[in-house]
């Protein structure tokens, strides 16, 4: 029998600090229903655990919502307010893993995510990138990649007005390095 640790070369346990210069976090939605519109949120910061079984590790991570980008400041500052992010009112959005399963080689990060003061659950489809050295003598790094996708009114996120323009649907995807503390 094939253990999880098996099939990740190199893994290694630890705890892990997320790289923000070396990661990405971004999003797509559909505009009009005939374009995507892509974005990405420049600050995130968090931790993860890896354990010695891999499927008890631990991820939690925090991005500041007044991060967003989508390379057109004029709409950045509308979805900066009430009608999208609120980001005054809050200004992180977290994400907490509650467990991890592997189905069909497949690793699942099942886990709370908080937008908007709400809570809803989702599920990240996990590609592991892989273990090794980092640019520093001793030092180790980590790759990861994950998918899901949400429902912005599962969130209250409405969009006001201009709500009736963007798709419910978003996609997110994340490239995650990480530093082992």
């Amino acid at each position: 029998m094939t253990t999880h640790t098996e099939q990740l070369p190199g893994f290694q346990t630890g705890t892990w600090t997320i790289d923000p210069v070396h990661s990405d976090v971004s999003f797509v939605v559909r505009h009009l229903g005939v374009t995507r519109v892509r974005g990405t949120f420049d600050q995130v910061e968090g931790t993860i655990v890896t354990a010695e079984d891999p499927l008890q590790s631990q991820v939690t991570a925090v991005i500041k919502t007044a991060s967003v980008n989508t390379r057109n400041d004029m709409r950045d500052d509308h979805v900066r307010t009430e009608d999208f992010l609120d980001v005054e009112k809050y200004p992180e959005m977290t994400f907490t893993s509650t467990g991890i399963r592997a189905e069909d080689g497949v690793y699942l990060i099942d886990g709370d995510l908080t937008l908007r003061g709400v809570t809803r659950p989702v599920t990240l489809e996990t590609e592991v990138g892989g273990f090794g050295p980092g640019m520093q003598e001793g030092s180790a790094v980590a790759g990861f990649s994950a998918t899901t996708e949400i429902s912005r009114s599962d969130f209250g996120v409405t969009g006001g007005a201009a709500g009736a323009a963007v798709s419910d649907k978003i996609k997110i995807s994340l490239d995650i390095e990480a530093g082992r503390s």
